[in-house]
């Protein structure tokens, strides 16, 4: 039958549950289409969403070769994540701690990225120069826990709100049923890892039964320790001069529990427990020196970031006039993320001191949607299919400095914004119409959110209050003339809401006649893209080409001098995060697929992005640059070999906007690869491998070098690992 009339066959049958097929790990790619949710809100195969989506799942998840979301993406052009190396300058000044603070898509990254677990929101990044370098990323995950990634690359704010300018990373857990092979009714899996890039070793088992027809669980514990990410610096003087990294030492412990229960065919009910708790202690040797007459002899820092969940998600087939299937799913979640920074001193007096600073970011939300679907003929050559429904969020946010031996012009505990209460409610629908050659796909979600800040104490300024709404449509269409081959683009809109330390962001240092003002009137980060692409294959040959190009306004900065002077006490220079940038990002992507023979599968990717302050005429930054990924793997009896040539061009110095940090070190071109091999022992028990950078290769990504002049001493200290090697044993049972 042709995928096409299979589409219309399931739009215009019974209802789409029954033609939803499951997501299996591992399966051959010509026996079983790849089936995505982020792109549409609902269950469909992956060559039936009009944008481009980055599936990863089974093998592709081995924990030999990935281990965090850094190795998640490391064979993704135009998406990557950063991790800049914990040097900690000092106390109060310094650089890079945010660990692997999130993702990169197309050039956009922080909170333009929604991410999302299980359909729960990830914390957001909070990095801000007036919290000094204290800055937390978003890496609330643990990898052990997820069993499928799906990256959808573009916006997607009129199906998920706001921070969807970018793009959208979504995570899932393991279900029982990853677990649990035919009329298994216990069943479950250890293993064992270690890595030398940075000295960590994890240990993981999960559980998982179905004592009844009815009911399912699973436990899930993962444990891991690890030292610092190595790089090839060569200097490793205890001082400011060192470029091997500082000495680290990483805990984590991550939880899930889950319990999945069918009552009967038209129900489906999973509890889910998930707690992830990462943290870190550093030894700070590059702090050490004297800086404006202070001598730091010693500085640690530690770090934690704690998130944990609850939510119910609940599914029903209806069977009614207004919906085919129903879904209704509730969520808890308080995460914390916590810098604490403590250093011995000699003032240039002699005297001995001892300081300390601690930051905390605190986000606690509550997360509902409720979700309908129906499906129905139009007419004798069309379907529709629709689904609409509502969200609604309510987060609290919260944040303390405190320690002791402040700056002369600060009195800790205090806070650079207000405990504020942030609630967003939403009305979406989609209205997909498919026949044997076209789908069209029109969706509009309205978004109405409120900033209510608190009064208080340790937060001086009157907070103001922000009220605003958005609206975000899109349009999808696809062309399908052959089996073989079909054409899909989108028009799409996007928008990121102002975050409470935007908004009401607080700084004064009345010693240097400077301070920070609210702004009442900031008006939500908006995106229009174009997306257009061709796809296609046959049996296990797949290839996906795609051009993009978007309009981004309204781009919210920060610490912006809006007035005043710093040599007038009685009007100082006042600094306010204003809406002021525009941004033009363009770029063009390809990634496919070629068997040869049964055994052997030629792999590759490329992607490129270029981006323009419209305003300012000035390349972003936060652009990388180009990348081609190509891969070889071999599957020979029970060893399945693979290698891969990673090779991303150089930055050139007319890509880079040199306005803020001069002369910024621009980074050469380099190739790196990579090796890798699973032997399958016996039944159920897998022994995997890989080494990373085989040729040990020196080299620099952009994305953690972006911001040092070429001319820094310590350049060494922001090189990528060099070779490195993983294994990884599994066992299922």
């Amino acid at each position: 039958m042709r995928d096409s009339k299979m589409l219309v066959a399931c739009l215009s049958g019974a209802g789409f549950l029954g033609c939803a097929v499951p997501a299996v790990a591992q399966v051959p790619v010509d026996s079983l289409k790849e089936v995505v949710v982020s792109g549409a809100r609902s269950e469909r195969v992956l060559d039936e969403v009009p944008a481009v989506v980055d599936v990863i799942q089974g093998a592709a998840l081995d924990a030999a070769q990935v281990q965090d979301i850094r190795d998640l993406v490391r064979e993704l052009p135009n998406v990557s994540v950063k991790r800049a190396p914990q040097r900690f300058g000092a106390v109060v000044g310094g650089t890079g701690r945010d660990g692997n603070a999130g993702f990169n898509i197309r050039g956009l990254e922080g909170n333009r990225v929604l991410l999302t677990v299980d359909g729960i929101r990830v914390p957001r990044e909070l990095a801000s120069g007036v919290f000094g370098s204290a800055s937390f990323g978003r890496d609330y995950y643990d990898l052990g826990l997820i069993s499928r990634v799906e990256i959808l690359r573009g916006a997607n704010s009129a199906l998920y709100g706001s921070d969807g300018l970018a793009g959208m990373v979504s995570m899932s857990t393991t279900e029982p049923a990853d677990m649990l092979k035919k009329d298994q009714a216990f069943g479950g899996r250890v293993g064992v890892r270690h890595d030398t890039e940075n000295g960590s070793t994890g240990l993981g088992l999960t559980l998982a039964a179905q004592p009844s027809p009815t009911v399912q669980w699973l436990g899930s514990v993962q444990t891991g320790r690890a030292k610092a990410l190595d790089n090839q610096g060569t200097n490793g003087a205890l001082n400011s001069t060192r470029t091997t990294p500082n000495p680290q030492a990483d805990n984590d412990v991550s939880l899930l529990a889950k319990l999945v229960l069918t009552p009967g065919a038209q129900q489906k009910h999973t509890l889910t427990l998930e707690h992830v708790d990462k943290s870190s202690e550093v030894a700070a040797y590059t702090a050490r020196g004297t800086s404006m007459g202070v001598q730091t002899l010693n500085l640690d820092g530690t770090t934690d970031m704690v998130r944990s969940r609850l939510s119910w998600d609940g599914r029903f087939a209806v069977g009614t006039p207004w919906a085919d299937s129903l879904r209704v799913s509730l969520g808890i979640q308080d995460a914390k993320s916590q810098e604490v920074t403590r250093s011995d001193e000699v003032l240039s007096s002699g005297q001995p001191r001892q300081r300390s600073r601690d930051v905390t970011y605190a986000e606690q939300l509550w997360q509902g949607v409720l979700q309908a679907e129906k499906t129905r003929p139009v007419g004798a050559d069309w379907s529709q299919k629709l689904v609409y429904g509502m969200d609604v969020s309510v987060a609290t946010l919260d944040n303390l400095v405190t320690g002791t031996v402040p700056p002369s012009y600060e009195v800790y505990p205090l806070k650079r914004f207000p405990k504020t209460r942030e609630t967003t409610a939403a009305l979406f629908v989609q209205s997909e119409f498919a026949s044997e050659h076209w789908s069209l796909i029109p969706a509009l979600r309205y978004d109405h959110y409120a900033l209510k800040p608190q009064a208080d104490a340790l937060y001086p300024l009157a907070a103001t209050r922000l009220d605003d709404s958005a609206l975000s449509p899109k349009l999808g269409v696809i062309f399908r003339p052959a089996d073989s081959w079909s054409v899909f683009g989108n028009l799409a809109a996007g928008f990121k809401a102002p975050s409470p330390l935007q908004v009401n962001n607080y700084f004064e240092n009345p010693f240097g006649n400077y301070k920070t003002i609210p702004n009442p009137d900031l008006k939500p980060e908006t995106s229009r893209t174009v997306e257009l692409g061709v796809r296609g294959g046959q049996d296990r040959t797949h290839w996906e080409v795609a051009a993009f190009n978007g309009r981004y306004k309204d781009f919210i900065e920060e610490l912006v001098a809006v007035g005043g002077s710093t040599s007038t006490p009685a009007d100082p220079l006042r600094y306010q995060a204003v809406n002021r940038g525009r941004v033009t990002l363009r770029g063009f992507e390809f990634k496919g697929q070629l068997p040869l023979g049964r055994s052997t599968v030629l792999k590759a990717a490329y992607g490129q992005t270029t981006g323009t302050d419209s305003d300012s005429g000035r390349p972003l930054n936060s652009v990388n640059p180009a990348q081609l990924v190509f891969g070889v793997d071999h599957q020979m009896g029970v060893w399945t070999l693979g290698a891969t040539l990673n090779h991303v061009a150089r930055k050139s110095a007319e890509d880079i906007d040199d306005s803020t940090t001069a002369n910024q070190f621009a980074t050469p071109a380099h190739t790196t690869l990579d090796l890798r091999a699973s032997w399958q022992l016996r039944p159920g028990l897998r022994l995997s491998g890989a080494i990373r950078n085989l040729t040990d290769r020196k080299y620099w990504e952009w994305t953690n070098v972006r911001g040092i002049a070429a001319s820094s001493p310590v350049l060494d200290a922001y090189t990528a690992p060099g070779r490195s090697l993983s294994v990884a044993l599994v066992a299922d049972f």
